[in-house]
């Protein structure tokens, strides 16, 4: 019997020992191996460090965002907008019909922009709830 591995790192080895097999006939397909990251990012104009920005990956016609972070002195100016729509436009020239995400904080941010609510799970500290949404890229409003 194999033994079992359980890892945070993953590197192109693993992946290829995964995704290489999907050639089989008798491997039941999972993934299609087109993961393509992708991230937003604002840079500081004067050091040229990332400062926030958004985080995901296209798969099969989806958009997965990641992780979505704004520093405090640029909320409210309308950079997160500008960040999420960048993100979704390139989801759509990537051929993505559909976009998901999970956040604990921030659905209003995201209902705002079209996001609609699919569910909601309890998350670990107690009264917080992890909301699912999705939203259409195949119209661009």
């Amino acid at each position: 019997m194999p033994n079992i591995m359980v890892t945070d790192v993953v590197p192109p080895s693993i992946v290829k020992a995964i995704e290489g097999r999907l050639d089989d006939p008798d491997v039941v397909i999972t993934s299609t191996g087109d993961d393509r990251p992708l991230v937003v990012a604002l840079q500081d104009p004067k050091t040229q460090h990332v400062v926030g920005g958004a985080i995901g990956l296209s798969s099969v016609g989806l958009l997965f965002l990641d992780a979505f972070f704004l520093p405090k002195p640029f909320r409210g100016k309308g950079l997160g907008t500008m960040v999420l729509n960048e993100f979704e436009d390139e989801g759509r020239r990537r051929g993505c019909r559909w976009a998901f995400l999970y956040t604990i904080s921030l659905s209003g941010f995201y209902a705002r922009s079209g996001w609609k609510a699919l569910g909601r799970t309890p998350s670990d500290r107690p009264g917080t709830f992890r909301t699912f949404m999705t939203k259409s890229l195949e119209a661009c409003s």
